[in-house]
C-alpha cells in the first residue's frame, strides 16, 4: 500500500480523505492543526494512521511534516484552503493574504518539500501522485469570492506546470474541482442549498483512491465535481 500525506485533515475534505485511505489500507500521515483535531480523527480511524501538527503557511512546519514521512512518499494532497467572500471594494487586506497564503502559497511549499520524496516513490515504481484541491471556482471568475477563484485557478495552473516539469520522473499531478461540498467552508451559503443536497466530502476522499487505484499509464490531469444540474459555471 501506498504512504500518503495529506494536508488539511482537521476536517472537511482532508479529513474524509484521510479516512478514506485509511480505511483501504494506505499508510496515511495526516496534517492538523491542534491536538483536538489529532484527536477526534484518531478515534475514528485504525491505529494505523497518523498525525502530525502543521500550519501550512510556515515553512518550517512544512518541512518538519515531510521530514515526519520518515522514507519514501507515493502521495501528497495539497488540500488545505480557505475562503473568505466580499465585494471587491470590501476586500480585506487580512483576508487577502490569508487567502493568498493558504490556498496556493502553502500549496507551492509543500509541492517543494514533497517532491524529493515523491521522485524516490516514482523511481521506485513509476507513479507518485501529486492531488491539490482546487474549486471549480477556479474554472471561471466568481462575482463576490475573486480571491478564493483567483487562488483556485493558481492552483489548477500550478497543477499543470508541475505535472509537465515532474511527469517524466513518474509523478502525476491531478487537480480536484469540486463545487459546493458540505463542510464547515459552505455554511454561509447553506441558507441557499441545503447541505445535504451538497456534493460529499467523502466523494473526494473516493476519487484520491480512485487515483492510487489507477496504472502508471494512466494520467487523470483534472476532476471536476458538480451537484446534478449543474455546470461549471456553479462555485
Amino acid at each position: 500500500m501506498s504512504s500518503v500525506l495529506i494536508t488539511g485533515a482537521s476536517r472537511g475534505i482532508g479529513r474524509a480523505a484521510a479516512l478514506a485511505l485509511d480505511r483501504a489500507g494506505h499508510d496515511v500521515i495526516a496534517g492538523v492543526r491542534d491536538t483536538e483535531a489529532a484527536d477526534r480523527l484518531a478515534a475514528e480511524a485504525s491505529g494505523r494512521l497518523r498525525t502530525v501538527r502543521l500550519d501550512v503557511t510556515d515553512a518550517t512546519s512544512v518541512r518538519a511534516a515531510a521530514d515526519a514521512v520518515g522514507g519514501r512518499l507515493d502521495a501528497l494532497v495539497n488540500n488545505a484552503g480557505v475562503g473568505i467572500g466580499a465585494p471587491m471594494e470590501q476586500i480585506k487586506t487580512k483576508h487577502l493574504d490569508m487567502q493568498l497564503a493558504v490556498n496556493l502559497r502553502a500549496l507551492i511549499l509543500g509541492t517543494r518539500e514533497g517532491l524529493p520524496l515523491l521522485r524516490e516513490a516514482g523511481a521506485e515504481h513509476g507513479k507518485a501522485l501529486i492531488v491539490n484541491t482546487a474549486s471549480i471556482a477556479g474554472k471561471g471568475g466568481q462575482a463576490w469570492l475573486s480571491i478564493y477563484a483567483a487562488t483556485k485557478a493558481a492552483v489548477i495552473n500550478f497543477t499543470q506546470s508541475t505535472h509537465r516539469e515532474a511527469g517524466g520522473a513518474g509523478i502525476q499531478c491531478t487537480a480536484l474541482a469540486p463545487g459546493f461540498v458540505e463542510t464547515p467552508m459552505t455554511e454561509f451559503v447553506q441558507g441557499q442549498i441545503p447541505p445535504e443536497e451538497m456534493i460529499r466530502p467523502e466523494d473526494l476522499g473516493e476519487a484520491v483512491r480512485f487515483l492510487l487505484r489507477t496504472s502508471r499509464n494512466c494520467h487523470v490531469p483534472e476532476i471536476v465535481f458538480t451537484r446534478p444540474g449543474e455546470g461549471l459555471d456553479t462555485p
